[in-house]
């Protein structure tokens, strides 16, 4: 009986905490949930919905609803030139590549009166889409994709003394699209070549022609930022020869053989200088 009296405030005082605490519990979540609630319906009335890419789109795409789908987008952050509904713009195209879930702005859209998609649709205003031939050595083994900008160069004979010579006749040209097409080869089996499409204006689409049928094409990656200007000589195996057998002398002349004579031997060393 004494051991129960002993144990017994210690029972009581546990009663006592664990009553104290589940009141206290109780009184805190009345005091935090409203204003919780309260948040979070603030939060849900000023959402907007924004209509964003479902899937990757590339541009020259006409837009269908199973493409597009909406997000909430707080007021205070929605992007300049947003849509709210996908119906607004089902059957507009795109004239810049979309991620998926980035939001789709005017700025990427073509003006509503362009229908179709494809190549026409991205053609900025006063320039021309000009496909050529090439295959895989002139597409730099398929680093050349759409949205790069490229020089071209041509190798052709000069009718004027019968030298080949190659020159480059177009810098900075934008890559609209690349693809690959099967023609018949003189054995009557397909084969495959690849085409590039070029946004040229219509001067430039004139000299593309002329070095596509008449010469051999090759492309210069360039990179994305850059936008020099440089006019060149061009190049014949004459004039590369010469300059590479004048680098060459050069070198050469530069060359001096030095004697070292260490403990009564001779030894030649040829420098640089």
């Amino acid at each position: 009986m004494g051991r129960w009296k002993a144990f017994l405030p210690i029972m009581l005082a546990l009663v006592v905490a664990v009553a104290g605490s589940l009141f206290t519990y109780k009184w805190v979540m009345t005091q935090v949930t409203p204003k919780e609630t309260v948040q979070v319906a603030v939060r849900q009335e000023s959402a907007v919905p924004v209509v964003v890419a479902a899937v990757g789109l590339p541009w020259g795409t006409k837009l269908k609803a199973e493409m597009l789908k909406t997000v909430p987008y707080l007021k205070e952050s929605l992007p300049p030139g947003y849509c709210s509904l996908c119906n607004n713009l089902e059957g507009r195209v795109l004239i810049a590549p979309v991620r998926a879930q980035e939001p789709i702005l005017d700025s990427k859209l073509a003006p509503v009166g362009i229908t179709s998609g494809g190549v026409s649709a991205v053609v900025s205003p006063g320039k021309r889409a000009v496909a050529v031939k090439g295959n895989e050595v002139i597409g730099i083994a398929g680093f050349i994709m759409p949205g790069n900008r490229v020089d071209v160069l041509v190798t052709l004979t000069d009718p004027k003394n019968k030298k080949e010579i190659t020159k480059t006749v177009l810098e900075n040209v934008m890559v609209l699209a690349t693809g690959t097409q099967v023609e018949e080869s003189p054995e009557g089996k397909p084969a495959p070549f690849n085409v590039y499409t070029l946004e040229v204006d219509p001067h430039e689409s004139e000299r593309l022609a002329l070095a596509a049928t008449g010469g051999r094409l090759q492309f210069a990656l360039r990179n994305a930022v850059d936008a020099e200007t440089v006019l060149t000589k061009g190049a014949d195996i004459q004039q590369t020869l010469k300059e590479f057998r004048e680098k060459e002398t050069e070198v050469q002349q530069k060359v001096h053989t030095v004697e070292i004579i260490k403990e009564g031997k001779v030894m030649r060393q040829r420098l640089a200088l």
